[in-house]
């Protein structure tokens, strides 16, 4: 028996890359997978099926059961017919893993207002459609008296996590996107609902396309453990859908053979004062953290880089 015996996953993004590793390997562990991709280039433009069909004639080659979606997730009624379909095509639904995304790098000044809003309407609002969706779904099906075993699981990223330069749509998208996912988690457990959260490091066309990341992260040649292969991704992302996971309100990061855990902001200094404030009395008190905490940051960094 597999880990996802019986259960109906969408899997936005599901056509290339890490989306693709998830449905592979979902079907594998004997899911039902709706397989959602655009289809289009990297930055959001143009559309074609072809990716997802491809997908589910993989999976339907092997025994398992799916179907393509083209879909946009940042359309309304785009995210509601995935859903609509994912249920009216399996019988149910009991997971969606948002996963698709788009880039517009660009430096804060030199970004134009299309590039900000295409990145945010992909990344954050359409994880946030998706979950809004699949939300109302299952607590009509708690208020029919059904019980729900449900698993939303959100793509971060270390953009965001870790503040990358030249990002700042889709670091600031992806930083709010883990924000999200805790709260949904709160909101929602009394509907039998969790959500999580994963920051993955892989080689994607999105990574590829990073600056100075593209060289570092090619498949190794000697045929030795790649680090960097999508796939590493996947059997934490179908753990936390499994019926039986524990796990909710937690972001991951994880890539090659690690896993780690993030924590909420936590307050790093604290300074108090007996009377109140003055502009002297906080550059005193606070000055000196700025430097110290540049510092952390650059050792930060240099260790992440060897994954």
């Amino acid at each position: 028996m597999g880990a996802l015996d019986g259960r109906v996953i969408i899997v936005t993004g599901g056509g290339r890359g890490v989306g693709r590793e998830h449905a592979l390997l979902f079907a594998r562990e004997g899911a039902k997978v709706l397989v959602n991709d655009l289809g289009s280039a990297q930055d959001g433009t143009g559309a074609d099926l072809g990716p997802a069909a491809e997908v589910v004639a993989e999976i339907e080659a092997h025994g398992g059961e799916a179907v393509a979606n083209g879909d946009s997730v940042s359309d309304w009624e785009g995210a509601q017919r995935m859903i609509n379909q994912a249920i009216e095509t399996f019988g149910d639904l009991h997971g969606v893993v948002n996963n698709a995304g788009i880039l517009r790098d660009r430096m804060l000044v030199n970004m134009t207002e299309a590039e900000f809003d295409a990145v945010i309407d992909v990344h954050q609002k359409g994880t946030w459609m998706m979950m809004r969706h699949a939300a109302a779904y299952w607590r009509e099906m708690v208020k029919a008296g059904k019980e729900v075993k449900a698993s939303i699981v959100n793509t971060s990223s270390t953009s965001g996590l870790h503040s990358n330069p030249g990002q700042i749509n889709y670091g600031g998208a992806k930083a709010a996107i883990a924000t999200m996912s805790i709260i949904a988690a709160r909101e929602l457990a009394r509907y039998g609902v969790r959500v999580n959260a994963i920051a993955p490091s892989a080689r994607t066309r999105m990574t590829l396309a990073t600056p100075g990341l593209g060289e570092r992260i090619k498949e190794p040649e000697d045929g030795s453990f790649d680090v960097w292969d999508p796939a590493n991704i996947s059997p934490l992302v179908a753990w936390l859908c499994a019926e039986d996971c524990p796990a909710t309100a937690q972001v991951y990061w994880v890539g090659g053979s690690r896993i780690g855990r993030y924590q909420e902001w936590t307050q790093a200094d604290l300074a108090v004062n007996d009377d109140a404030w003055t502009v002297a009395s906080v550059a005193e008190a606070v000055g000196g953290w700025q430097t110290a905490h540049v510092n952390t940051r650059a050792l930060r960094i240099t260790g992440s880089e060897k994954i």
